[in-house]
């Protein structure tokens, strides 16, 4: 296999530190570029698209809810680990797109309900159906079989990770 970026590193470290093993290094180390530089391609194209990451995580958070598309704000900001502060700021720029509309909860007084318009539900769906043929494209590398040894272990990987916050 032709080298990479990763291989120099991990030589470099080797020539330093030779008795250090470092298998996990690598790995880990092509993982975050991998998840950094499709990220970055992720990012550009919801950036034309008028949505930054965090629109983008509510508004498929609404989506995937499924129909009538209507959720609460604690319902949103738990599945997105967020403070109900930080999602104040974020439903406020939805709102002002026309993507999403707050309405009154009719089982609570005090409550909100978060309702994704008919254009936020075309935006995203469109964000998503774009977003999913650019990671098809930088899957392209692998055989179908590598994609699901690769889907496999990572699942097993992230299991190991699951319970563990972002921070």
């Amino acid at each position: 296999m032709d080298e990479d970026a990763v291989d120099r590193i991990i030589a470099q470290w080797h020539r330093e530190l030779p008795d250090l093993e470092l298998d996990s290094m690598a790995l880990f180390g092509r993982l975050h570029r991998v998840s950094r530089k499709l990220g970055a391609r992720l990012h550009r194209l919801r950036s034309q698209q008028g949505l930054g990451r965090n629109e983008f995580d509510v508004l498929a958070s609404i989506r995937r809810s499924g129909p009538p598309f209507i959720l609460s704000p604690k319902e949103i900001s738990a599945t997105l680990m967020l403070s109900s502060g930080g999602l104040t700021g974020r439903l406020d720029k939805l709102e002002a797109a026309g993507y999403i509309e707050r309405l009154p909860d009719p089982a609570d007084r005090r409550g909100l309900k978060v309702r994704m318009t008919d254009l936020g539900r075309e935006v995203i769906e469109t964000a998503v159906r774009t977003g999913l043929d650019v990671q098809e494209e930088a899957l392209d590398v692998l055989s179908e079989d590598e994609r699901r040894q690769l889907g496999e272990l990572l699942r097993k990987l992230h299991r190991g990770f699951e319970d563990e916050p972002f921070d």
